[in-house]
Formats: structure tokens, sequence, C-alpha cells
């Protein structure tokens, strides 16, 4: 910790940090209470690209979350600020249920392949479409890579697959704009005033969460929720600054430890 700034900000990771679909962390809506009574601001920043923030906001609503829909920070908003400032028309790859966040992008005659998760169109066909956009020269824009998450019934397939094999296919690399990439943690810390040096990340994906948030100069908390698997913390280097077995037992590190 020697040399670091005054802790000011703590970005959440939502799926498997604090919910499983519709089921939270136990303890979890307490300890983000605990954490909203400190004097540090809070950000969510999510991946997730199966549903709109609006729906997200809602489930963690119903699930007793407090929280405002503006402080979501997801993937789905940084693709579209690129694809606002390169003027894109996208094929998008994503599940019906992110489409409105899109809403008012030209899709006409597209130009460029957006990929996230889409199990509902991640078919032969579609993909066999991007393909050979690709190859006529569109570029790939990967929401993020995610290899895997969890869903009540276990592990599933995230888009990383998908987009690795398109890269394969392909022969080129994506542009990818979710985490772990520094450009998503510090869009994420701009309207919160601080730097990366006063600010910690909490979630359950080690490479994509904790390694990207570290890389880019943040503390990582991994939890042992979620995705979480035995031996994950020894898959990045450096390690996490810290991992625990849950949501609340990282904002009890934080309050203890961090202000």
């Amino acid at each position: 910790m020697a040399g670091r700034r005054a802790l000011k900000a703590v970005l959440i990771d939502l799926s498997g940090t604090l919910h499983i679909e519709d089921t939270a962390v136990q303890g979890a809506q307490d300890a983000l209470n605990r954490l909203r009574q400190a004097s540090v601001a809070v950000k969510f920043v999510t991946n997730t690209t199966k549903e709109s923030k609006r729906i997200l906001f809602e489930r963690l609503q119903r699930l007793n979350f407090n929280l405002q829909e503006n402080e979501i920070f997801t993937s789905l908003s940084a693709a579209r600020s690129l694809l606002e400032q390169k003027q894109h028309r996208p094929l998008l790859l994503v599940e019906d249920s992110a489409l409105e966040d899109f809403t008012g992008i030209d899709t006409s005659e597209p130009n460029a392949v957006v990929i996230g998760l889409a199990p509902d169109h991640f078919n032969y066909s579609t993909l066999n479409k991007a393909f050979r956009m690709i190859l006529d020269g569109a570029p790939l824009i990967a929401i993020h890579k995610a290899r895997y998450y969890k869903r009540k019934d276990g592990l599933a397939l995230g888009p990383g697959p998908f987009v690795t094999g398109l890269e394969y296919a392909t022969d080129c690399k994506a542009t990818v704009v979710g985490k772990p990439e520094n450009t998503f943690f510090t869009q994420a810390l701009s309207d919160l005033g601080c730097c990366p040096s006063e600010a910690v990340m909490i979630g359950d994906d080690a490479r994509d969460d904790v390694g990207g948030a570290q890389n880019a100069g943040m503390l990582g908390i991994l939890v042992r929720t979620g995705k979480y698997r035995e031996g994950d913390e020894n898959k990045i280097s450096p390690p996490p600054y810290l991992t625990c077995d849950s949501f609340p037992d990282a904002v009890e590190h934080i309050l203890q430890n961090l202000l």
C-alpha cells in the first residue's frame, strides 16, 4: 500500500459478485449499504451483454440493491460510444434484450461486426455472415471476450470463444471494449473525479475484473463466488491484492483497512 493515495472509489462487478441471475449473493445488499455510509464513490461495472442497462437495473432493484441506473457502467455503453465515435453501422450480435442500448444507431447496410453474448444468435448462418463481412474489411468489435460466466445451472460459454473463432478464421484481431481493457476502467472512473491509484475493483473474474483493474493501476479484490474456481488467483500476475470469500468480506476489508 506504500505510495498509494487515499481510497476514493470502489468499482463493483455485478453478475457473480452481487448476484447470480435472480439470486443475490448472501449479505450483499447489507454490505453495499455499509459501503455507501463510507466516504467513497461507488460505481457498478459490468460486461453483461445479455440485457440492457434498464433491464439489469430493474433486476437489481427487485433484489433490493440500493443503486441508481446512472451508477451502472456497462460494456454495452462503451461499445455504443465507440460506434458513435467511428460512425460505424454495426451488425449487432447481441441478445434482443440488449438492443435498446443501441437505439438510434444506424444498422442499415452494416460495415462493422459487434459481438457480445448472444446464445439465440450464435448459429452457423449468422456467424458465417459476420465472417464474410470481416473478410471484406469490416472491423470486428468484441463487447468483451470472457471465456465463461456463471448461471444458476452452472458455468456457461461467454462470447470469448466465438470472438476468438472469428479472429482465427479471418486472421484479424478484434477491438475489445469491455473489461479487462484499460480504457473501460478509465471511462468508468472518469466522472468520479479520481485516478486509478485511488480506486479498488471487486469482482469474481480473475482476468477481466481483477487483472484488468490492476493493469489499469487500481487494486483488485477477487471474490470466491460466481464464476470463481479454485486457483483462479494464480492465473494473473501480479496476483490479486486480496482474495476473499464474498462481496461482504471484501467490503469489510475495505472499511477496516483502506479507509
